[in-house]
């Protein structure tokens, strides 16, 4: 027989689903604590995000239109600058619902791993309070200010079918269609694995 530890699945990287990927723009649905496989997809979407780099992760961004995104806004050691303290906080969000959005609008350059090689400005309030459930199905209720409020209303948006790139301004848009084009076909060069709409 096994041993016991043999039988626990390994952690694996999951492809990220690209721009075009019907799932990316539906509302994702609540889910229980009986949601089949739920631990070993949060088990999953961590090694994702980090093998990617990214600092959060939402369902829908690997081909489950659920509301659960991960997050870690931690810096790497090396990229805090001297006396800088550290003010990430790593989150797993189920049931996400946004109770209130405020402070004052800031602009700051978004990238989204299902969007590569796009960047832009969007603005958001730099303030935001959610109600979820953290990984015991325990309700929490928490505000998010600054950067870790930026990475929260991503990954929300993720959750109801919203992409950064709507948020654009009309004229970065337009200088991206072609780009967003390419992407949908597969016709990029990504360091991690994706799956795309057209191929």
């Amino acid at each position: 027989m096994p041993h016991p530890s043999s039988l626990i699945a390994k952690n694996m990287i999951l492809p990220i689903y690209a721009y075009g990927q019907p799932v990316l723009k539906k509302v994702a649905d609540d889910i229980d604590k009986d949601y089949p496989g739920l631990q070993q997809l949060i088990a999953d979407m961590w090694e994702t995000m980090y093998a990617s780099e990214g600092v959060g992760l939402a369902a829908p961004q690997v081909g489950h239109s659920i509301r659960l995104f991960v997050m870690d806004s931690h810096k790497k050691p090396e990229d805090l600058k001297e006396g800088e303290v550290d003010k990430g906080i790593k989150r797993i969000c189920i049931n996400a619902l946004r109770i209130d959005e405020f402070g004052n609008p800031f602009t700051f350059e978004e990238g989204c791993l299902s969007i590569p090689d796009i960047r832009g400005d969007v603005d958001r309030p730099d303030t935001i309070r959610i109600r979820y459930l953290d990984e015991n199905f325990e309700q929490q209720e928490e505000t998010f200010t600054e950067l870790n409020a930026r990475v929260v209303q991503h990954e929300y948006d993720h959750l109801e079918g919203i992409l950064f790139t709507e948020r654009l301004k009309p004229i970065k848009r337009q200088l991206i269609k072609r780009k967003l084009e390419k992407i949908k076909e597969g016709r990029i060069k990504v360091e991690y694995k994706m799956k795309f709409a057209k191929r």
